[in-house]
């Protein structure tokens, strides 16, 4: 069950696209400085994300329970064949969701895990640059245009931020030039 459980962890914790991870072999990613570097994605570009720690443990476990020739595949069915996206869904994610008491339907697919990612990322405070380089988006826009509504409100941080600047050299300015001045 392995197998199966580091590939449902992948699009969580890296946002790629399953169709992708099922037919990740092992000389299309390589570990940089700490960061996943996946050749000839979607789009036929380079896509690097950064590698939180426990994947890294969860993908040196996979590895190592299920070795992988050059140029393999990373993810296979137990018959060592590329996985197949419907068959993924049917016989592992949807069984998965069933287990957690969760009902499978087209909400909470496998994609879903990409926009969890996305939303993580979001709600930690990425940019929308960020956010559209670790997807694999070219275009920030089309990041924007997708997650808009999980981007927080900027009128708060953008009057805190003016605040900050001239509220306290204001506040230092009349202390200063009040400091004399009965009743001020």
């Amino acid at each position: 069950m392995m197998r199966a459980t580091t590939l449902k962890a992948s699009p969580a914790a890296l946002g790629g696209l399953v169709a992708y991870y099922a037919g990740l072999a092992t000389d299309q990613v390589k570990i940089i400085r700490g960061r996943l570097v996946f050749d000839r994605p979607k789009g036929g570009r380079t896509r690097t994300v950064p590698l939180p720690d426990w994947v890294a443990v969860e993908l040196s476990e996979h590895l190592r329970r299920f070795p992988v020739e050059h140029n393999d595949l990373v993810f296979t069915s137990r018959e060592h064949k590329p996985l197949n996206r419907n068959h993924v869904n049917n016989y592992i994610w949807h069984p998965a969701l069933r287990a957690a008491g969760v009902k499978p339907g087209r909400d909470n697919g496998m994609h879903a895990l990409r926009h969890f990612y996305a939303s993580a990322l979001i709600d930690a405070g990425e940019s929308a640059s960020a956010v559209a380089e670790y997807l694999g988006h070219s275009d920030p826009g089309f990041t924007l245009r997708v997650y808009a509504h999980l981007f927080p409100s900027s009128e708060a941080r953008t009057r805190a931020a003016i605040d900050r600047l001239f509220g306290a050299a204001s506040h230092r300015q009349n202390t200063s030039t009040t400091a004399g001045t009965p009743g001020l």
